[in-house]
């Protein structure tokens, strides 16, 4: 047994074995069943992308489906469940493993589920689509694997070395997953676009983090806290959160940091644009919440510097990172006309309704924060479920003008995206309109009543562009979606979990404010045990 391990600790870590395992199973899979020839899709929307080989049909089932990308697919599945089952255990502890690099708590816990139940709905909605898109079905699977154990690790880091290796196991994996449809431009200059932008925000918050080292001589995040209560901040410290800050706005698409999110968004395939625009920014702001809350408590609120004669801390730059994100991106999304660029900029929106909640601080704040972030997730993945949906043979189906008509073809599909679009405007019962509640809630009882008015008008002004939606599928009469689509049973079940979730955590969020509660008390406690 290597220093500083036990087997108490690899038992802490099972969820994470059964990913890595279950990741490695997947590989061996692709490689051992024959590959099924079969005729691709050709995109005749795609610039560039080739005419589509010529092959034989491949050995289909019922579902129209590939027996090998079923078989995937379903593996995918039981590893991500037989994870869900290992983080159970861990309900209600609040410990330290592997000598202090990982945290085992609830907030972990919290997020953990969040990351599980994306992947799994992403991997529902990924198997029709892949098959369209004549795409390898095996290393996909590992590579989703792969950015989900990455999101596990950086919710439980408490180490700012732990929470790089988790930032690059889930960032080099969404690199190679936003090019994965090779013959299409759109996604391979997504991939280019986002490898480049993300490398250098990266060298951006490492330079952070290395002055945080620098100032205090640990990596680890309570360490840290202890090393610089009641020190002076010079000018080293100033910088190194500017550039945390900026390093982290670009992993959660905060205005000034968001250029890359839309054309990333649209040129990467569907379901990895779901999982990006849910799983990454949710794991990013699990980073924040750790290094912010954990590590730098003591500069909340002044102590940081001196402006304008007034004393402040880091919450004054989410404060503006906030106010931007939500008036930029909801003002951006009012003239798109791509579905997916649409929900790109949405999605710079909603990071800046988040933001309200770390500048609320905690407790309530933090709870606030987590809580949308969950329901975010269902109403988001089931958003982008129906326009993975509407990719068929010779057409993409993720501009604004592939919805029209859809009530009159597929009616239950469209009061699904009705009650997503109605969620993500904030308007009750749903989900969506309990997080904002629960979130201008925190800022008003914070003091920052003008923050939350300008959370409220910014939510007004969403309604235009969702409405827009709404009109394209239940009032434009010409319909272009003919009824031979049909959702696949994996796009159906995530239209029907997403639209419960949003609905039932609409009504009754009390569980759901219950469990963020405690997850949020345990950020920043002491371990009551611990391997240190």
């Amino acid at each position: 047994m290597p220093a500083g391990f036990s087997a108490a600790d690899f038992l802490a870590l099972l969820p994470e074995l059964v990913v890595t395992a279950g990741s490695i199973v997947v590989l061996a899979i692709d490689l051992l069943l024959r590959p099924e020839p079969r005729t691709p899709a050709r995109t005749t929307r795609a610039p560039g992308a080739p005419p589509a080989p010529s092959g034989a049909a491949s050995t289909v089932d019922r579902d129209g489906l590939p027996t090998r990308e079923k078989v995937l697919a379903g593996v995918t599945v039981a590893t991500i469940a037989g994870a869900a089952v290992a983080v159970l255990p861990s309900v209600g502890q609040h410990t330290t493993i592997l000598g202090g690099l990982l945290a085992i708590d609830s907030f972990a816990f919290f997020f953990k589920t969040l990351f599980l139940l994306s992947a799994a709905l992403t991997v529902l909605m990924s198997s029709r689509y892949l098959t369209i898109e004549f795409a390898h079905a095996g290393e996909y699977y590992f590579l989703v694997l792969c950015a989900t154990l990455g999101m596990m690790i950086i919710a439980s880091a408490i180490d700012l070395i732990t929470i790089f290796i988790g930032l690059e196991t889930m960032a080099v994996s969404f690199y190679v997953l936003a090019g994965f449809i090779r013959p299409s431009r759109r996604s391979n200059e997504a991939a280019v676009k986002y490898f480049i932008l993300g490398a250098f925000s990266l060298g951006i918050l490492l330079y952070g983090m290395s002055l945080l080292y620098g100032l205090t001589g640990s990596t680890e995040l309570r360490a840290i806290a202890t090393g610089l209560a009641g020190v002076e901040p010079g000018a080293m410290l100033p910088l190194a959160v500017l550039l945390l800050v900026a390093g982290i706005g670009f992993k959660i698409a905060a205005v000034p940091f968001h250029m890359w999110a839309p054309d990333v968004y649209e040129g990467a395939p569907t379901p990895i644009t779901a999982l990006l625009s849910v799983g990454s920014k949710a794991a990013s702001f699990a980073m924040l919440m750790r290094i912010f809350i954990e590590g730098l408590p003591a500069f909340r609120i002044d102590n940081l510097g001196v402006a304008f004669g007034q004393p402040f801390g880091w919450r004054v730059l989410f404060h503006f990172l906030s106010i931007a994100s939500m008036t930029v991106g909801n003002i951006a999304a009012l003239t798109q006309t791509n579905t997916k660029r649409l929900l790109a900029y949405s999605s710079i929106a909603h990071a800046g309704y988040v933001l309200i909640g770390i500048v609320a601080g905690p407790p309530r704040g933090i709870t606030a924060a987590l809580v949308y972030l969950m329901v975010y997730s269902f109403m988001q993945l089931g958003a982008f479920a129906v326009v993975v949906m509407l990719r068929r043979r010779h057409v993409i189906g993720d501009e604004l003008k592939d919805l029209t008509g859809l009530s009159r073809t597929h009616p239950a599909t469209a009061a699904a995206m009705l009650v997503f679009m109605l969620s993500l405007g904030g308007i009750p019962p749903t989900a969506g309109f309990m997080g904002k509640l629960w979130l201008f809630g925190a800022a008003i009882d914070a003091g920052y009543v003008w923050l939350a008015i300008i959370g409220v008008i910014n939510s007004a002004v969403s309604l235009y562009y969702y409405v827009r939606i709404v009109v394209f599928m239940w009032i434009r009469e010409e319909s272009t979606v003919p009824d031979a689509v049909r959702p696949s049973p994996g796009v159906a079940a995530v239209l029907i979990i997403a639209v419960a979730g949003t609905i039932l955590l609409g009504i009754y969020p009390q569980v759901l404010f219950d469990v963020a509660s405690t997850s949020a008390a345990s950020l920043g406690a002491e371990p009551l045990t611990g391997n240190r």
